[in-house]
């Protein structure tokens, strides 16, 4: 959420920074529910004055064996005033609220102005094209062929975009979750969490989800409960609502869980395979940190995501955001994609974001000051560390052999086991 203060100050360049996202937000009406709220908060407190005097006259008359019923009848007038004004600034108050969660964050300065996908520059590539000198399979092919996954059972089971894996291929797939996770652990000291896979609407109204995007969510209404489409809905609310010592920040958590996302509207050539699905994996990063390091947090979260994909030897590019294809939620974004040989296509795996106080503000996220002064809100981070399907997509792709089997990166052996590195 905005700052209001800085909408009623600034409105030129906020409107013109929201527009730079490709969202068109009428300003008049918000800007006319925050003047009413002042307004009567200014009216509530004059009230409050008047009724303090007048109370202090009925106190003196009293003594004095005086009538007061007059003062009195005034006092009662101007509670009742002040319980109907009370009354209308929570109804403007909510529909304040209502239109502020509307509002999408600004873009970071640095954030190229751009309208869409086709203008993100690329930032970083590392890594050689994988080219052998056969034919090579997609993933697809690849697992079927080897029995790593099997959709046609999970799409018995739950529908099509939820994937049954089977044999060596669920182990992989365990193997890549906690090869991750030891590594961010180990190597770049995160703690790790478990979350619920399930959060309440205030939570989800925290990271941005609701309510703009409650059509893409899983719900469950008997319990008024989401299942998450990321592992940084609970993480993220882990501190709600809290207040945090300044020399306990930078905070870091990694944390695995599965998403869930309806994925409402995708059709086509990106739902074949691991490419989309409504269940995945995903060891995610968040991050809580002070408002003046957040940027440099960002480069080191994108440096972490990144490092993953160089342990395991994959081909990646590294994205930066336009405006107009940032998320509700971020004010700046790097996106990392992973070449998928098989495939012939660069697909995404992380995308790591800079909130600052949007979320902060939205679920009172803050901090105090180590030498004392005012409570302040903190700076809310988050990437991909990174998400399983199109990871393994483009792991199968690019260790694959000529006679179809794969050959697994060195880095995977301890936790692959006796399944060894070779599937076959």
């Amino acid at each position: 959420m905005l700052d209001l203060q800085r909408i009623r100050e600034n409105t030129d360049t906020v409107r013109q920074g929201i527009q730079n996202k490709n969202v068109q937000i009428d300003f008049e009406p918000i800007l006319k529910y925050d003047q009413e709220r002042r307004d009567v908060i200014a009216e509530v407190e004059v009230l409050k004055h008047d009724r303090n005097v007048v109370s202090k006259e009925v106190a003196v008359r009293k003594r004095n064996k005086e009538d007061a019923s007059d003062l009195i009848n005034k006092t009662r007038e101007i509670g009742q005033r002040i319980k109907s004004l009370d009354d209308r600034q929570r109804e403007v108050e909510e529909s304040l609220n209502e239109l502020m969660l509307q509002i999408p964050n600004l873009p970071h300065d640095s954030t190229p102005v751009g309208a869409d996908a086709s203008e993100n520059p690329v930032v970083k590539e590392w890594g050689n094209r994988y080219q052998p000198d056969f034919k090579l399979q997609t993933h697809l092919e690849l697992g079927e062929s080897l029995g790593l996954f099997d959709f046609p059972r999970g799409t018995k089971i739950a529908g099509p975009g939820f994937p049954l894996y089977t044999g060596v291929g669920a182990r992989l797939e365990r193997a890549l979750i906690n090869f991750m996770l030891d590594f961010h652990i180990d190597q770049h000291g995160y703690t790790e969490v478990l979350p619920p896979v399930v959060s309440n609407s205030k939570s989800m109204t925290t990271t941005g989800q609701l309510p703009k995007f409650e059509d893409d969510m899983y719900k469950i209404p008997q319990d008024e409960l989401y299942l998450i489409p990321t592992a940084e809905v609970p993480v993220t609310n882990i501190h709600q609502g809290e207040i945090i010592a300044e020399d306990e920040l930078p905070i870091h958590y990694c944390a695995y869980s599965s998403c869930f996302r309806r994925e409402a509207g995708s059709h086509g050539r990106d739902t074949r395979g691991f490419l989309r699905l409504h269940q995945f994996n995903k060891v995610e990063l968040v991050k809580f940190t002070h408002p003046d390091h957040s940027y440099a947090e960002l480069e080191k979260l994108r440096r972490d995501a990144e490092d993953i994909l160089e342990a395991l030897g994959l081909e990646y590019r590294v994205i930066e955001l336009v405006t107009g294809d940032l998320s509700f939620s971020a004010a700046k974004c790097y996106d990392l994609e992973l070449w998928a040989p098989g495939e012939q296509r660069w697909l995404e795996v992380s995308s790591c974001s800079n909130f600052e106080d949007f979320q902060a503000r939205r679920g009172s996220i803050r901090f105090k000051p180590q030498g004392g002064g005012k409570i302040q809100l903190l700076h809310t981070l988050n990437g991909s560390g990174v998400a399983t399907p199109r990871l393994l997509v483009a792991l199968l792709e690019t260790y694959q052999q000529e006679d179809g089997s794969i050959m697994l990166p060195e880095v995977l052996a301890p936790y692959m086991g006796s399944a060894g590195l070779h599937l076959k």
